[in-house]
């Protein structure tokens, strides 16, 4: 297997052997990027000079004797909206384009610590808005398994570059579903965790109450790796979990004996691809044989799901994105003649459509007079939805869903927005209830991939991780290699 394929920690073991090079790695990977990035899409940035200047001190701490961690010299990719130091941050927005960030996330500075390697900034829709990666302000990225088709989104580029082995492993961000469905579409495990195990600060936030960083990669290993580095608590955020980080690689055994699964009945009629659903539900016949029990469950608010989803998260974003004004960073509109214009020109000219749509539903739903008609009716239909996932969890140990009702679509598609607000239906709650998901590949449809969705107790990752490790385990899924071909 080439390098630039390989997991996480069978890197890492090569790399303590001294079979390989933190530079070797990193000049594989960038001979990849070199290779597929014209055809995938999948950077806004990149920065070679500074990887490869990273991975010779790795090597030399390597050489010197020097004990390393596990992602210690391996590269990675960071979804545009996280800010790292020294690399320009733009959120795939036009507003952006030049932004300079002063300031590491504090997941970069935990993933500094470990001396990881970072090759750039991935590509995403406009501030995290939208599920195919079109809205991006500078292209539109393509599925590794057929470049005819969307990665998802927002994290599409998160995804698409571990599926085109252009990153070991990847960071994006999950707001309602963000890293779980490219990672189904793009056959990667991806994982949202419970809110607040990962501090947000330097994050670029969209709806602040439903973000969450997480980790996309190859396989379930890997992605326990990279939550040891991410997790913690953080003074910068308040909504940050003071609660201690486990090391998530001992919840990697096969064993679901005696584990309860259940099978949420909303999420297999209407709407989801008979083919999509029957996977899922080959996938819970594989759970049985491994020893679990399953059984069918009711989460009745899901119909209201998306709805609520629609009105929280754009009312969120309409306070959060007013920071984009012209006056302190950022695109500027030079022609206008008074403040007011000014603000008002730099955001219809800075913003996408998609953008735009969402803050303007968003400042309708908080106005005088909307404000208890919508947002307020929409918090108490989320405290519903919050109470029917702790019902079903005083039965089950986890619940098992498809990640994404469909298989990833073709690129330009012309669907209307609220067809593909509906797309959203199995992973939006998820991030409602504030509960730890999780993306693996269990199968294909017409040859791609498709996602079985993990969603456990609050915190309770580990045995997200277990669950997804014994099926990882018993089956080849995740060994599957995009072919980068399509219909173009």
């Amino acid at each position: 297997m080439t390098l630039y394929n390989e997991t996480v920690h069978d890197l890492h073991e090569k790399l303590t052997k001294k079979e390989i090079s933190s530079v070797e790695l990193t000049e594989k990977v960038f001979d990849r990027i070199d290779k597929v990035e014209d055809s995938v899409k999948a950077y806004i940035t990149l920065d070679k000079e500074g990887a490869l200047k990273k991975a010779r001190e790795v090597d030399q701490k390597i050489a010197a004797g020097e004990a390393i961690k596990p992602l210690t010299g391996i590269p990675g990719a960071i979804k545009d909206n996280i800010s790292l130091k020294g690399m320009r941050l733009t959120c795939a927005s036009k507003i952006l384009e030049n932004f300079q960030p002063v300031y590491d996330a504090h997941v970069i500075e935990n993933l500094r610590k470990d001396d990881t390697v970072f090759i750039g900034k991935t590509n995403m829709d406009e501030f995290a808005m939208g599920s195919t990666t079109e809205t991006s302000y500078f292209k539109a990225t393509s599925n590794p398994w057929d470049l005819t088709r969307v990665p998802g989104g927002s994290s599409g580029g998160s995804a698409a570059a571990i599926a085109a082995g252009e990153a070991i492993w990847s960071l994006g961000s999950d707001t309602g579903g963000s890293i779980r469905q490219p990672a189904s579409f793009n056959g990667c495990v991806g994982i949202k965790p419970t809110y607040g195990r990962v501090s947000r600060y330097g994050c670029i936030a969209f709806a602040s109450s439903l973000d969450q960083i997480g980790p996309i990669t190859k396989d379930v290993t890997d992605a326990a790796i990279v939550l040891n580095t991410i997790c913690g608590v953080d003074a910068h955020d308040s909504t940050s979990a003071n609660v201690p980080v486990p090391d998530f690689t001992k919840a990697l055994k096969q064993d679901v004996k005696d584990m309860v699964i259940g099978l949420p009945k909303e999420f297999f009629g209407k709407g989801t691809d008979p083919k999509v659903a029957e996977q899922i539900k080959l996938t819970a016949k594989k759970y049985e044989e491994l020893g679990a029990k399953v059984v069918e469950v009711s989460l009745p608010h899901t119909e209201y799901a998306v709805i609520t989803y629609y009105i929280i998260a754009p009312a969120e974003a309409s306070a959060n994105l007013g920071r984009f004004d012209g006056v302190r960073y950022g695109f500027r509109d030079l022609s206008a003649k008074s403040a007011p214009e000014m603000m008002a020109a730099t955001r219809t000219e800075g913003f996408g459509e998609e953008v735009r749509r969402r803050i303007m539903l968003g400042t309708y739903v908080l106005s005088s007079g909307y404000y208890d008609a919508y947002y307020n009716k929409a918090m108490q239909v989320r405290t519903l939805i919050r109470q029917d996932y702790q019902k079903a969890f005083e039965t089950c140990d986890l619940l098992l869903t498809p990640t994404s009702p469909v298989v990833a679509y073709s690129l330009d598609a012309k669907m209307d927005p609220l067809t593909v607000y509906m797309l959203d239906v199995t992973t939006i709650p998820v991030n409602m209830a504030g509960l730890p998901g999780m993306s693996i590949p269990c199968g294909f449809v017409d040859g791609m991939p498709v996602g079985a969705q993990l969603i456990g107790k609050p915190l309770g990752e580990e045995t997200l991780l277990r669950a997804a490790y014994t099926f990882e385990q018993a089956t080849e899924f995740h060994k599957a290699v995009a072919p980068l071909g399509g219909k173009k």
